[in-house]
């Protein structure tokens, strides 16, 4: 795939990006080249290559799920500015 001196045109405005006639010759080698680049990496086989989030081996440390606070619902509420039934109550801001 390559691109041409419309379509960069075309992507600048469709970017809202303001690119001027000198400009569109270096952007259409620039975009030609991202472009080669990338059907180059194409070609890679990684079929065997797991699928990464990292590039750095990360092992999380895990804990058990278990609460270990809770189930004091009057020393919380004792911290509200207003209260009511162990609710929070705010300001209506809907109309």
């Amino acid at each position: 795939m390559s691109v041409d001196q419309e379509t960069v045109r075309r992507i600048a405005r469709l970017a809202r990006i303001a690119l001027g006639e000198g400009q569109v010759e270096p952007m259409m080698n620039e975009l030609n080249g991202i472009l080669a680049w990338v059907a180059q990496l194409e070609e890679v086989d990684v079929t065997d290559v797991p699928a990464m989030q990292s590039v750095v081996q990360q092992n999380l440390k895990l804990r058990e799920d278990a609460v270990t606070e809770g189930g004091n619902a009057e020393a919380l509420m004792r911290n509200a500015p207003a209260a009511e039934d162990h609710f929070f109550v705010v300001p209506k801001v809907v109309e």
